[in-house]
């Protein structure tokens, strides 16, 4: 199969199209060729006129581990072109920024979930595209989380760089079909246009993710398939006390991960809570000592999830499901733990709100994992009409 840089660079008659104008890439580490050559080197190859490249956040070279820590502009050392920053002082194009460049291509490799950035930067691109009167072409990329929808739909007014839309956490989308849904929901006006992929099944083999493509960390703690699937459950846990496992080797791939939280009576009250919401997957107690971030240099027990192998089921396995599972588990057997990070905690510079609430995009979540009468019905219920509320007006966009 090919990617769209692949299409792209393989097709004479689209890099013609591009010749004689100014060329912009929105990139990240994960920006590759077949072969693995970084896509901006593959388009100076070809003879495309980059005038300017951009990195999302954790920059271009993918260099910045944690959350909201910042990159800056700068001018790239082996091509003299200036690498725009959408992740320090702006988080969208500045009018300067658009003026470096007449067609942008968009080449970055998602993880299928509201809350992963990137999506929102394909929004602001095209948002300051249409005002400036550029084009942009989103050169396509598998979605790794596959077709599967999930979660509750952000509410209006949580609106914030984690939440672009009104979009479940687990969209089913590439960002090639999801730049379409931008465009009809927000009425755009922009030149915009896909290089699809050839050949990629998302029903297929590899659930999403070709079997036959090397995964490369699009940001430094996304560093496996197993880690996709898991991510729009596993998100959640930013906006919580417990840990998510950065400052190990397999961050983000843990349910929780605490000092003071017995990980077996953990798993055994989520399986008498709700025993179908863990599914698809097989749960393992471990234990681990982060390096930094919470409970640094501390023995923590926790539960590693296992989206792989044989025992996974792609159409079974529902993370954001499972996650919620996890903390109504933690409320159960822990009444008076402190879940949730407080809103001193300025998650994605929001003010005066959890962030629990900013990731989900909205209260629901944590007020059923809070109210002790609620049952795993009470959320099914929520969380179903809006998948199928999403499913419904997304299905008009998909490509493959």
């Amino acid at each position: 199969m090919k990617f769209g840089i692949d299409r792209l660079l393989a097709d004479p008659a689209l890099i013609d199209e591009l010749k004689g104008r100014r060329v912009a890439l929105v990139a990240h580490p994960a920006s590759v060729t077949e072969d693995l050559t970084h896509s901006l080197d593959a388009l100076i190859a070809a003879g495309v006129n980059v005038t300017s490249a951009f990195g999302p956040q954790h920059g271009l070279k993918g260099d910045k581990q944690d959350n909201m820590v910042e990159t800056q502009d700068e001018i790239d050392p082996k091509y003299g072109i200036p690498v725009f920053s959408l992740y320090g002082e702006v988080r969208r194009p500045t009018g300067q920024m658009m003026s470096s460049a007449d067609v942008f291509l968009f080449d970055l490799q998602d993880l299928g979930c509201r809350i992963y950035t990137f999506v929102t930067t394909l929004l602001y691109l095209l948002e300051e595209a249409e005002k400036a009167g550029k084009e942009v072409w989103v050169l396509d990329r598998p979605n790794p989380a596959g077709r599967p929808v999930e979660g509750t739909l952000l509410v209006p007014g949580h609106e914030s760089f984690v939440g672009a839309a009104p979009m479940p956490m687990r969209h089913g989308l590439t960002l090639g079909e999801m730049g379409h849904w931008f465009i009809k929901h927000f009425e755009l006006d922009v030149e915009y246009r896909v290089i699809a992929m050839e050949g990629w099944d998302p029903n297929g083999p590899g659930h999403g993710w070709p079997e036959d493509r090397i995964w490369i960390n699009p940001s430094p703690n996304a560093a496996s398939v197993n880690m996709a699937r898991a991510y729009a459950g596993t998100v959640m846990i930013e906006g919580a006390t417990l840990s998510e496992g950065r400052g190990t080797t397999r961050p983000l791939e843990v349910l929780f991960g605490a000092p003071d939280v017995d990980a077996e009576a953990v798993l055994a009250e989520m399986q008498s809570f709700a025993p179908e919401w863990m599914s698809g997957c097989v749960l393992r107690p471990c234990w681990f000592e982060a390096t930094f971030h919470k409970h640094a240099g501390k023995l923590s027990n926790a539960l590693m999830i296992h989206a792989e192998g044989p025992h996974y089921d792609h159409a079974a396995f529902r993370p954001w499901r499972l996650q919620a599972l996890a903390f109504k588990a933690i409320r159960r057997l822990y009444p008076d733990y402190p879940i949730w990070r407080g809103t001193d905690f300025k998650y994605e510079y929001t003010e005066d709100v959890l962030a629990i609430d900013v990731i989900n995009g909205g209260a629901s979540l944590r007020e059923w994992v809070d109210d002790s009468s609620a049952t795993p019905s009470d959320l099914d219920a929520l969380a179903s009409a809006d998948e199928a509320k999403w499913g419904e007006g997304a299905k008009a966009h998909l490509r493959y």
